[in-house]
């Protein structure tokens, strides 16, 4: 069974009614991105980026996987399926995709400051002032602007064993995340699926679709190909 990995991102999900700060002018939900994606604004105001992810767990709570997420699941049935996302919803998950990384934390959990303590939160709040088992801050399981990417290594060691690569929703031009494009072995066909005009990726297979409609194009091109023996 050949090995497929998807690399998506917030076009993913904007179906499903989350939304991206990417195509609008650096604002999430109308708040400056740097005041509530970055490690510097949770020093700044921490009280503000836990109404802030607050706010997102309860938008999370409303909305359903798009026909894009389970495409994405199906072709378990087919291939061996990975899923590296940008994404910090559940929303791969819920439509029954079984190997997701999240490169940039998980919205449903919250950890301590050092991140060496992680839990399940689900759709609840965090508490103002909440601490952690070890008495620091309680915040969310969310890797910000000005951190670590802990899984990139192992994102990256799963794409340079790829057999497909699937870009769905995503312009790869962030870092580290866009640095996997680089481990992908030579010859290994590369789809990229998004409404929007990307920037050159090198030899890559366009489909300009937005993520439920591209997905149905890709699959029915996955399925009538030898990809999947």
């Amino acid at each position: 069974m050949k090995r497929l990995v998807f690399l998506t991102g917030a076009g993913m999900s904007a179906e499903s009614g989350i939304s991206t700060f990417r195509d609008s002018g650096g604002l999430w939900e109308n708040y400056d991105v740097m005041k509530v994606a970055s490690i510097e604004g949770w020093y700044e105001n921490p009280e503000l980026m836990q109404q802030f992810y607050n706010d997102r767990r309860v938008q999370l709570a409303k909305v359903e996987p798009n026909k894009g997420h389970l495409i994405v699941a199906d072709l378990e049935k087919d291939f061996r399926v990975s899923v590296i996302t940008q994404n910090v919803d559940n929303l791969h998950e819920r439509a029954g995709s079984s190997e997701v990384i999240h490169l940039h934390g998980e919205l449903t959990k919250v950890c301590n400051e050092s991140k060496t303590q992680v839990s399940e939160i689900g759709y609840n709040p965090i508490k103002q002032g909440a601490k952690a088992e070890d008495g620091s801050r309680l915040r969310p399981f969310i890797v910000w602007f000005g951190e670590a990417v802990p899984l990139i290594e192992k994102a990256a060691e799963i794409v340079s064993q790829a057999d497909i690569v699937v870009i769905v929703g995503t312009s790869m031009q962030v870092y580290p995340a866009a640095g996997l494009i680089h481990y992908v072995r030579k010859g290994v066909p590369i789809f990229l699926v998004d409404p929007n005009d990307v920037p050159a990726l090198g030899n890559v297979i366009v489909i300009k679709e937005k993520a439920s409609t591209g997905m149905e194009i890709l699959k029915e091109k996955l399925l009538s190909t030898p990809f999947g023996t």
